[in-house]
């Protein structure tokens, strides 16, 4: 069975006018468009709901006053007048008496006492129901925000993930073409070394790379490496083929898929150091270096509250989520988003991690930088030294979160060095960059891992201490094919 796809475009402007001018005729496309555009309605639902209460209203003043005169008046001998010709001066009292509690707390002041014991046969008692009534009002009102803050962070995901839907929809709609010849061709070639093609699916995507899909096995009694089948389809489309990252390395006689992509012309080598908190073994700081869809790379460091395990399950928890995320595909901003809302709605107390990510595209040689409360990031270049700072907050304190991009073209030879707070707050403060600058120009070594561990020892002389905080390094090397 051979399914025929569509030929779109070839160029890269001519993908971008299908996209623009939505012409799509693949049913699978116009589908995933139907179902991004059913989950922004379903996010408008939930932003049309109830709003932020940041006060109670005249009712529900008037329905906290009826609780407490139910509760303390029922058998008092000046109910009658209190509640009937003297109603609205004993509703005066009781908003006067919770605007108080509003802004002093439950300590009210001798003024407002005082005017109450004048006026209430019953006042401690009254006094006493009121703050208890105000109080579960209160709480209602924080859980009823609580909840609108929730919906709102779901509605913004549903949003994001909505968009990201319908741009992977478009860009596969005018990515995937047809080239009958080289279908052929490949088929040939893989059937001679005893491997049989049953789908071929060709797609290039938005920088006129070559990504070739096949679907195939071997014959009985055979198999076959994937580098092999990598170097035959790379024979055939004349261009440099690899299988991509994490691709199983053998072709059996069981069907399966194998994505075989254009080579890079960078790649990168990467170093760490670390040391714990009183050179504790384990530390908070986690990290996370991966092969990314689309010839990129990824490097991930997050510090956690505190030290030690704890800061070492939160930080971990957030790389392992980021990890999924990014493999999926998600784009990095939004998948620092939609982590910091996961964090923000599914717990009562904070619990705050940074984010100090760097994605490594090896077509172009450049790396983009996302900072969440992360610390300065360095790149050696051959000639100078920069610093790379950000004033944003960790994920898992607020819903709306600044998140900082940076882009910057790199070279053969340029380093990438990031690190943790703690290794910036052993040294002294004001001095910190200049002294961690001073430290990276300080050792000629090409190797990412000498590097790290250069840089680590020389603060740690420098301070002349037991760490007090988790330190971490990595260094990231970038050099051209």
């Amino acid at each position: 069975m051979k399914t025929i796809y569509l030929l779109y475009c070839i160029r890269g402007e001519d993908m971008e006018i299908v996209k623009d001018r939505e012409i799509f005729s693949n049913p699978y496309i116009i589908q995933m468009d139907k179902f991004a555009d059913s989950l922004k309605h379903l996010s408008e639902t939930f932003l049309y709901l109830e709003d932020y209460k940041g006060t109670f209203t005249k009712d529900e003043i008037e329905e906290m006053f009826l609780r407490v005169s139910e509760r303390v008046c029922a058998n008092c001998e000046k109910r009658n007048w209190c509640l009937g010709e003297n109603r609205i001066h004993t509703c005066q009292m009781v908003y006067e008496i919770l605007c108080t509690v509003e802004e002093y707390g439950a300590e009210l002041n001798t003024e407002v006492k005082r005017k109450l014991q004048k006026k209430c046969d019953m006042a401690p008692r009254f006094l006493r129901e009121t703050l208890e009534v105000f109080g579960d009002a209160k709480q209602k009102l924080l859980w009823n925000n609580r909840i609108v803050q929730n919906r709102e962070g779901c509605a913004l995901s549903l949003i994001s993930f909505a968009d990201m839907i319908q741009k992977a929809a478009r860009t596969l709609g005018a990515g995937i073409f047809a080239d009958e010849r080289l279908d052929k061709k490949i088929r040939s070639q893989l059937k001679r070394v005893g491997i049989r093609v049953i789908s071929t699916v060709f797609y290039m995507s938005e920088k006129g790379k070559y990504e070739i899909h096949l679907t195939l096995k071997a014959q009985k009694g055979q198999c076959v490496a994937t580098k092999e089948v990598a170097k035959i389809v790379s024979i055939c489309a004349g261009r440099p083929m690899y299988p991509e990252a994490g691709e199983q390395p053998i072709i059996w006689e069981e069907y399966s898929t194998v994505i075989i992509r254009e080579g890079a012309r960078f790649h990168t080598l990467q170093g760490v150091a670390k040391i714990g908190k009183g050179c504790e073994q384990i530390s908070g700081d986690t990290f996370l270096m991966t092969a990314l869809p689309g010839g990129k790379e990824g490097v991930v460091l997050s510090d956690g509250m505190g030290s030690g395990e704890e800061a070492f399950r939160e930080s971990a928890m957030v790389v392992e989520m980021m990890e999924e995320l990014l493999m999926a595909g998600f784009p990095m901003k939004m998948a620092i988003q939609m982590l910091n809302t996961a964090l923000v709605m599914g717990r009562e107390e904070v619990y705050f991690s940074t984010v100090d990510m760097c994605v490594f595209d090896l077509y172009e040689g450049s790396c983009e930088l996302l900072k969440a409360g992360a610390s300065t990031t360095f790149i050696r270049y051959a000639d100078r030294t920069e610093k790379i700072t950000s004033t944003t907050l960790p994920i898992g304190v607020i819903q709306n979160i600044e998140i900082d991009c940076i882009y910057r073209e790199l070279h053969d030879g340029d380093f990438v060095i990031m690190v943790t707070d703690g290794v910036m707050d052993a040294l002294p403060v004001g001095e910190q960059e200049s002294l961690i600058g001073k430290f990276i120009r300080g050792t000629e070594s090409q190797n990412p891992k000498e590097m790290a561990h250069y840089i680590l020892e020389q603060v740690l002389e420098w301070t002349g201490e037991v760490p007090i905080d988790d330190m971490t390094i990595i260094v990231i090397g970038v050099w051209e094919l």
